[in-house]
This record gives structure tokens, C-alpha cells and sequence, in this order.
């Protein structure tokens, strides 16, 4: 934004005057607040005039009686809570019980506080659920589409006053990293929400890469400073942006949202662990490499007897170290099930359970290390250093299907090398005293994962 200062302020108001009155204001009152630039800028300003919103108030009727002289090219910025009141988003219930329903997946938690994603995609406190500026004893809901929400009330406003305008919806937002909130857009219509400068030369002639301005959120934000929060104020409106008006409503705020796949930061503290989740159908995808050595970076964090680690990963990356060990295996068992006296049917039922390690691009073999060990003079203690050193390793080994889910990894652990260690250990050439433990398939998940089913930890516990 370019410009001279703002010509004034009023303190009652506690925004920012401009030299010309609000849309739908009379000249020279002076009461309205704006942010106001020439030139290259625009202007900013709160709509007065609005009456309380209830259920079912047609609120593109309101704001044409408000602002009667709205312009084509104009920008509506309402704040989320009127459009919820509208539409009988604002319910009597227990906070916390409203916030659980609203919340897809909790992203991080910390005491009280929760960050969740909604079904809109949003990732926000609380759900976006708000207790502020409503009668008390209720809560107030995001609007269920705030993307149709405000294609209605373009659409009103164009039936009404015969305007092409542009709508955003917001809500406001906490930032990662930065103190304080912000409004952001939730809901768009009328206008492009992201620009794309791709390919676009900077200041110095290089082209650039990777630079999408969010127009709606800077728009959602600059309203924000004359909507302001206890002023009773909830729309204003933006002149001088015609440019980024669209005939069309345009693809709407979920634009904004960020697809899981290329989401770096989708997985806070409170859902990791539940990310991890057993993918035996795999794209045939690659797998990026350098994202199994973090994982297996990961990995060697566990816990370890004795300050060491006991646990080693064969990376089987090519197609011809994943057949010999497959083919290894699978004669090996099918040996061991017809010693079992199993029929040739029940052999071919059974060895399709190793079918997701010849479907997956990638297998990684943990191996138990116990060369730091001690050796005690009786059997009991030995057996217990033993378990001590699997335990350690099945740790790592959590580490590991952690990190890869993390990654946006799938994975499954199959047992089968614990079965015939000394088959998988040729097969694979490894050094003398790795010891298999199991093998983890690792690819892109070819299908989301099935719900997993509640648990109730009091079933698995005894308090003493």
C-alpha cells in the first residue's frame, strides 16, 4: 500500500478517518473509519448502520440498505461470526463438547488449548468454535460453507443494487511462530484469492519461483484494522481494487488451503503417534531416499540399554535385493508349512499374508545388534539382557513407522525374517550378529488408511 498518511483519527471510534465517508455514508459526517490512500492505494472501510443479526436475516438485504452507493469493483469483507448468526450457526452447548464435534483432527494440544483441523480444512484454535460477542450460554460455529455463504450474498447484493463485488468471509487465526492474531479469509467469491507470481521477473530480472501473494488473506487482514473486535463492526469495504474483482465467483477460500501432500508442518504432537498407521496397497510411486534416512535418523533416537544401539536397518532399494530376499523367504516358509503337514491350498492361503512386502517399492530390514550385552553366570539374566536389547529395538523401530508416516510414508511391518533369520541374513549378505528383525514395507499409500477403531485405554491398564 502506497500513499500519504491517513488525514485523521477518531478516538471513539479507535480507527482510522479517511478523506472520503464510508459507501452508503453522507459526505462530511466524519464517522466513518477508514484507511484511506491515493494513488496507487485503496481504501478501507467500516460499514455502520448494520442492526444485530438473528437467525435467518438475509444479510446481502442488510448491508444493500447500508451501503446503498456499493460500486462495481468494491470488496466486501464481513467477519465470520455474522454469517454464522445468519445462517443459525450459533447454538447452546458446552464449549468443549462443540469444539470435539467441530474438530477433524486435533494438530496440537497443550493443556486446554487445542489446534484442530475442521472439516473445511481450516487449522485453527479451537475449531473456529467462539464464544465472544453472543449471548452467553452459546457457542458460535463456522458458517457450514463458507465459500457458498458468500457466493449468496454476491449474488444478493447483484440482485439488489446491481453490483459486481467482490466477497470475503474471515475468521480470525493464530500464526505459527508469530504472537498475535489476524483475520484470514475462510470464504471467497468474486475474486482470485491467490495471486501467482511464477515466472514473473523480480526487481533484478530473475524470474521468480515460488511466489503466490494470498490477496485474500492480506485483504482479510487490512479490514480487520477499521472491523477491529468489540466495535460492532463486523463488514467493510474495500474501493480501489477493482482490478482483482472476477465476473465469476472464482474457486472460493479452499484455494488457500494447502493440500496434505505438501503440507511440511500436518502433523502436531497430539495425532503423530496416530498417524502411523499399516498401508499394505502401495502406488508404484519411488520412494525418496533421503526421506528413510531421516527416518532412520529418527529411528536411532529410541531409548537403548548400556549407551548403545542395538539396532541396524538394511535398506533394500533395488528391485533384485527385494526378489532374493522374497523368493528366500517364501521357499523357506512354504518348506516349513509343508513340514507342518499343511495342504498345498492352505500353504497358498497362508503365504498371501506376505503379499504387501512384494507390493511395496522399498523394504527396510531392522536388525537387532547385541554385541554391547552382558554376560551374566545364569540363564534367567541373560534371557532378561536379551529381551532388554528387542525391546530397545522394537522401540526404534516404532521411531522409524513413526517418522516415515511423518514423511507421508506408508508402511507395514511383517514379521517374516524373524522366522528364518539365517535365510534372510544370506540372502541379504549381512554382517555377522545382525539379527532380522521383521521387514517394513515403505511406499505412497495407494488408498487412505481405514478408521481405527476407539480404544478405551481402561480396558488395557491396571491403576495400582
Amino acid at each position: 500500500m502506497s500513499g500519504p498518511e491517513p488525514t485523521g483519527m477518531d478516538p471513539a471510534e479507535g480507527g482510522l478517518t479517511g478523506a472520503g465517508p464510508a459507501p452508503g455514508e453522507p459526505a462530511g459526517t466524519g464517522t466513518a473509519r477508514a484507511l484511506s490512500m491515493e494513488g496507487p492505494g485503496f481504501a478501507v472501510t467500516g460499514l455502520p448502520g448494520l442492526p444485530e443479526v438473528g437467525t435467518g436475516a438475509d444479510l446481502a438485504g442488510l448491508i444493500a440498505a447500508a451501503a446503498p452507493t456499493l460500486a462495481d469493483g468494491d470488496i466486501l469483507v464481513i467477519t465470520s461470526k455474522v454469517v454464522s448468526k445468519a445462517e443459525g450457526r450459533v447454538i447452546q452447548a458446552d464449549r468443549e463438547k462443540a469444539i470435539d464435534a467441530e474438530t477433524v483432527r486435533v494438530v496440537a494440544q497443550r493443556g486446554p488449548a487445542r489446534i484442530a483441523a475442521t472439516r473445511h480444512g481450516l487449522v485453527l484454535a479451537a475449531a473456529g468454535v467462539d464464544a465472544s460477542n453472543i449471548a452467553p450460554g452459546t457457542v458460535a460455529l463456522l458458517p457450514e460453507d463458507p465459500d457458498a455463504s458468500a457466493r449468496r450474498i454476491r449474488a444478493g447484493l447483484q440482485r439488489r443494487l446491481g453490483v459486481r463485488v467482490g466477497v470475503l468471509i474471515t475468521d480470525t487465526m493464530g500464526r505459527p511462530w508469530r504472537i498475535g492474531q489476524t483475520d484470514q479469509a475462510i470464504g471467497a467469491a468474486g475474486l482470485l484469492p491467490i495471486r501467482d507470481y511464477r515466472g514473473q521477473p523480480d526487481t533484478f530480472g530473475t524470474p521468480m519461483e515460488v511466489t503466490l501473494a494470498a490477496v485474500a488473506d492480506e485483504l482479510a487482514s487490512a479490514a480487520d484494522l477499521v472491523k477491529g473486535k468489540v466495535t460492532g463492526m463486523p463488514v467493510a469495504v474495500v474501493r480501489g481494487l477493482a482490478r482483482l474483482v472476477t465476473e465469476d465467483d472464482g474457486p472460493g477460500a479452499q484455494a488457500l488451503i494447502r493440500p496434505a501432500g505438501e503440507d511440511m508442518f500436518r502433523y502436531g504432537a497430539a495425532d503423530v503417534l496416530a498417524a502411523r498407521r499399516t498401508v499394505r496397497e502401495f502406488t508404484g510411486e519411488p520412494v525418496d531416499l533421503a526421506a528413510v534416512r531421516r527416518s532412520i535418523a529418527a529411528a536411532l533416537t529410541a531409548p537403548a540399554p548400556h549407551h548403545s544401539t542395538p539396532v541396524r536397518f538394511a535398506v533394500l532399494a533395488s528391485a533384485e535385493a527385494r526378489t532374493r530376499l522374497l523368493h528366500d523367504m517364501l521357499a523357506a516358509w512354504i518348506a516349513d508349512l509343508r513340514g507342518d503337514g499343511f495342504t498345498e491350498e492352505q500353504i497358498a492361503r497362508r503365504v498371501r499374508r506376505g503379499e504387501p512386502l512384494r507390493r511395496a517399492p522399498l523394504i527396510i530390514v531392522p536388525c537387532l545388534l547385541t554385541d554391547a550385552a552382558h554376560t551374566y553366570p545364569d540363564q534367567r539374566r541373560n534371557a532378561a539382557e536379551r529381551e532388554m536389547f528387542v525391546v530397545a529395538a522394537g522401540a526404534a523401530v516404532e521411531n522409524l513407522l513413526v517418522a516415515l508416516a511423518v514423511e507421508d510414508l506408508g508402511s507395514c511391518w511383517v514379521s517374516s525374517t524373524m522366522f528364518c533369520r539365517p535365510v534372510a541374513a544370506a540372502a541379504l549378505g549381512l554382517p555377522a550378529g545382525w539379527e532380522p528383525m521383521g521387514a517394513i514395507g515403505v511406499g505412497h499409500a495407494a488408498a487412505p488408511a481405514r478408521d481405527r477403531p476407539p480404544r478405551d485405554p481402561d480396558d488395557f491398564l491396571m491403576l495400582l
